[in-house]
């Protein structure tokens, strides 16, 4: 289990990804732990290493007794990148993980490369109900406030649908240890960052939402968008737990502002090209442009590759999949073959072939399923013959 010793505080934290990407932390809200981002890590993991880790009183990081502050957490994890051997990260928090980001960015801000602030702020409005909340939890345990906290986490047609990814975040908010949260909603209730918003330089992104009824836009994000210099705001469709309801859509925001990729788009797509069709491949068809040719396979390469997969809303072996059943569906053949070749190179697995094409059969006829089915059968038979 990956423990880092801390002063006098045992941290929980998962590091993943190459070590030579940039670094990316990403830091969950009360109540909640380093799991609330598992939905992100697919877009991340190709562009980032990730750290996420459990906040002191959460997850698996020691819960100690007692009030905390959020200085007291930005030191906590100051000491975890040290400890990893972390220089400079991208910061990612919401709500009191923006929190521990702002005092980041005015106590150590040569430790930040970037800045994003997601439904959080700098005050909340009603410290005392923080403290009220402090109170209750440790008299009555977790389940005292669990309903009031999910309403305010979620949307009710999200709590309502009740998918996965909610009923998960309801049984870590219960397992959370009363202690530590009671200390956690202490360095809620203290926190006021307002007088020192303009001391921030990272470059930041505010994420607020217009249903969030923890901290509306125009008290809370609005306010941070509009203090810090430079700041770029976004604002969702959600409640309070935007990387949850909507976590494509947060983490595409998310990859766009802390990596966009500057490269002109003829330069992003022959690399997506090459790593999903092979290296050889792209060698071969390069070589064989004709002055007739050329034209077409810089346009293919530079809209196709650089424009769309290179976006970071699907990963790649979404995109595949997508491409099969619609080359499928339309009959092209040697598109199909060549997108199920490549990826049975790489990432692309016989049960995808399958559903892809079962889908097909439902959605666009037997016909084309049958003959995706031979074609794959082809396929397999030439590679256990190798």
């Amino acid at each position: 289990m990956p423990l880092a010793a801390l002063d006098r505080l045992r941290c929980y934290y998962r590091l993943e990804g190459a070590a030579n990407l940039p670094a990316l932390v990403l830091c969950h809200s009360l109540g909640l732990d380093h799991g609330m981002w598992d939905l992100q890590l697919p877009a991340m993991l190709p562009r980032f290493r990730v750290l996420r880790y459990d906040l002191r009183g959460h997850g698996a990081t020691d819960a100690p007794a007692g009030d905390y502050a959020v200085e007291e957490l930005g030191r906590d994890v100051m000491s975890l990148l040290d400890r990893l051997g972390l220089e400079r990260v991208a910061w990612c928090g919401v709500s009191l993980g923006g929190f521990v980001g702002q005092w980041l960015a005015v106590h150590a801000p040569e430790r930040l490369t970037a800045l994003v602030l997601a439904n959080t702020t700098a005050r909340v409005t009603d410290p005392a109900s923080m403290d009220a909340r402090r109170r209750i939890v440790l008299d009555r345990g977790m389940p005292a406030v669990v309903e009031t906290v999910m309403g305010r986490f979620f949307t009710a047609a999200t709590l309502d649908a009740n998918p996965p990814r909610i009923a998960s975040a309801r049984e870590t908010l219960l397992s959370t240890s009363p202690d530590g949260y009671a200390g956690c909603c202490a360095a809620v209730r203290d926190f006021d960052g307002r007088s020192v918003l303009g001391r921030i330089r990272t470059r930041t992104l505010v994420i607020g939402c217009d249903r969030d009824e923890s901290m509306p836009w125009p008290d809370h994000g609005a306010v941070l968008a509009r203090e810090i210099a430079g700041a770029a705001a976004v604002r969702l469709a959600t409640a309070h737990l935007s990387n949850l309801e909507l976590p494509r859509t947060f983490s595409r925001v998310l990859v766009e502002f802390i990596a966009p990729d500057t490269r002109d788009a003829l330069d992003r797509g022959l690399d997506v090209r090459k790593a999903v069709l092979g290296e050889d491949h792209v060698a071969r068809s390069l070589a064989s442009t004709t002055e007739l040719t050329r034209a077409f396979q810089e346009t293919i390469t530079r809209y196709a590759w650089g424009g769309i997969w290179t976006r970071p809303g699907l990963d790649h072996h979404t995109r595949r999949l997508l491409v099969l059943a619609t080359t499928a569906a339309l009959g092209r053949w040697e598109e199909y073959r060549l997108h199920l070749e490549a990826g049975l190179d790489r990432d692309l697995e016989w049960a995808d072939v399958e559903e892809v094409l079962l889908q097909t059969a439902v959605y666009a006829g037997v016909p084309a399923a049958n003959t995706g089915f031979a074609i794959a059968a082809e396929c397999r038979l030439r590679r256990n013959a190798r």
